[in-house]
C-alpha cells in the first residue's frame, strides 16, 4: 500500500515519536523512509541563497544531525532510508518534496520546537495537512517524554 513514507523532522521529541511510528509502518509495508530536514529560511543564519552543501556544512559545524536519529531507527529495523535536506519555508518545502518524490504517506509530529511561535505562525503540521494530497498521519509526543517536561 505504501512504498514511500516521508518523515519531516526538526529534531524534537515529537518528531522522534513520529519517526518511530513511520519506521514501524515502513517495516510492515516494505516501504522506504524519506527523512527530510528543512532549514527554515526565516531563521538566521539560513538564507534562500544558500545551497544544500552550505546548509549541510552549517549543520555539521553546529554539531546538529537532524536526520541521524531517523536513519538509526530505520537501519535498526532494516528499512531503507533516503536522506534529504532542503532550504525554505518548512510546510512549502515538505509539500514540494511530497509532490516531487511521489510520497505515499507523510508521518509527522503534531508540534515541534516552535513553542510560542507555533501559536503565532500556525503549525507546520496543520499547513502540511492542508497542502498535500498524500495521507498525513500525525503523532503526538510520547507520554514518557512529555512527563519529564514542565
Amino acid at each position: 500500500m505504501y512504498e514511500r513514507v516521508l518523515v519531516p523532522t526538526d529534531g524534537s521529541d515529537t518528531a522522534a515519536a513520529a519517526a518511530d511510528h513511520a519506521v514501524g509502518i515502513a517495516q510492515a509495508e516494505g516501504a522506504t523512509i524519506h527523512a527530510l530536514y528543512v532549514a527554515d529560511v526565516r531563521m538566521s543564519p539560513i538564507s534562500t541563497g544558500m545551497g544544500r552543501e552550505a546548509v549541510c556544512d552549517l549543520l555539521e559545524r553546529s554539531d546538529e544531525r537532524p536526520l541521524e536519529a531517523i536513519c538509526t531507527r530505520a537501519a535498526a529495523a532494516n528499512v531503507p532510508v533516503v536522506e534529504a535536506v532542503r532550504v525554505g519555508v518548512p510546510h512549502e518545502a515538505i509539500g514540494a518534496y511530497v509532490d516531487d518524490h511521489d510520497i505515499d504517506l507523510v508521518v509527522m509530529g503534531t508540534h515541534g520546537r516552535t513553542g510560542l511561535r507555533r501559536g503565532l505562525l500556525g503549525s507546520v503540521t496543520e499547513r502540511v495537512l492542508r497542502r498535500v494530497d498524500a495521507p498525513v498521519v500525525t503523532v503526538r509526543e510520547r507520554a514518557d517524554d512529555a512527563a519529564g517536561q514542565s
